[in-house]
């Protein structure tokens, strides 16, 4: 498919944008943290990991769109807290992961069990 062909996910409206410039840092750090707990360490859809994020969220952020979750996915990004495969702002066509590196932590948080090389 010709990715050229296909529309970026947009801007947020003037309205979208007043809106959310008034979430406080804690209120961005709750997002990303959301956006990150529907991540793992295989790739999904930038889609799926907004979409499900925004079905969690409480009343407070209803009629926040997508496109700002996008743009949150791609701070993150952009911050190392998440790798990307495809292209950052087209939701369906880019992928995230946890970075790998962390993998081992999550499965062995204490070390104690991580396999040695013979």
């Amino acid at each position: 498919m010709d990715h050229d062909l296909v529309e970026m996910d947009g801007d947020l409206t003037d309205e979208e944008q007043a809106r959310v410039e008034k979430f406080s840092d804690e209120e961005l750090r709750r997002i990303d943290e959301a956006l990150l707990s529907n991540c793992g360490y295989e790739y999904r859809k930038v889609a799926r990991v907004v979409g499900t994020t925004m079905m969690e969220r409480d009343e407070s952020y209803k009629g926040i769109p997508d496109i700002f979750y996008s743009q949150r996915v791609t701070k993150l990004v952009e911050s190392g807290r998440l790798e990307h495969q495809g292209r950052l702002g087209y939701m369906r066509f880019c992928e995230v992961r946890l970075p790998q590196e962390n993998a081992s932590l999550e499965f062995f948080p204490d070390g104690e069990d991580i396999p040695q090389k013979s």
